[in-house]
């Protein structure tokens, strides 16, 4: 059986997790392990784990306001539990149809002492929860055109949504034009983080519903 070979640490990773980086080192090394196995990540992403997806994820958490966020289509926990790491003043609840994934993001919030994390297995458009969310974030998911209706419902007036997104965002964005006006988005932008700090540059879609 071949060794995995995991990405070293890049420099930047313990300035963008503060007190947390003890913990996302565990959860990274968690993942390089097991995630291939469980159906999380490709057989390729350890060896890019930390630059591809974990520092592409925490880039994210500066935009995040103390309330109550959920992560749509939390699968590996990216991003829901690399945001609930960097900012543990923030209530998660990470949202996720597929059991077996329900199972590792319960074991990991657990084993990695994240108090801040609920877990709520359903798709978007069927979960039903006790309060609306402020901020909603999603990765990988689907496109903007059905993530936008899907998660719209989950979230208060004045909830942002803030999604991580490729380089055809802006393809993405004009698809969802009739979306965007139905949902009564306002404030749409598209972000662009880790200027200078990452290799990649990580592209946000933020809107609020008025």
């Amino acid at each position: 059986m071949n060794e995995i070979s995991v990405e070293p640490e890049p420099a930047v990773a313990a300035g963008l997790f503060g007190t947390g980086i003890e913990a996302a080192r565990e959860y990274t090394a968690d993942l390089a392990r097991l995630g291939e196995e469980l159906g999380l990540i490709g057989p390729l992403e350890p060896a890019r784990l930390w630059s591809r997806h974990i520092l592409n994820c925490v880039l994210l958490a500066p935009l995040l306001k103390p309330g109550t966020v959920g992560d749509v289509g939390s699968g590996a926990g990216l991003p829901g539990i690399v945001l609930a790491i960097a900012r543990p003043d923030v209530q998660f609840i990470l949202i996720e149809p597929m059991e077996r994934r329900v199972e590792w993001l319960e074991q990991e919030s657990l084993k990695l002492g994240l108090t801040n994390v609920s877990v709520v297995r359903s798709r978007a458009e069927e979960a039903k929860l006790a309060t609306p969310l402020d901020q909603v974030t999603a990765r990988a998911v689907t496109a903007l055109s059905r993530l936008i209706p899907a998660t719209t419902p989950l979230l208060r007036y004045g909830g942002e949504m803030l999604f991580l997104k490729g380089a055809r965002v802006a393809d993405e964005v004009t698809a969802a034009s009739k979306q965007i006006r139905k949902a009564h988005l306002v404030d749409v932008s598209v972000v662009e983080l880790g200027v200078g700090i990452l290799p990649e540059v990580t592209r946000v879609f933020r809107a609020t519903v008025d």
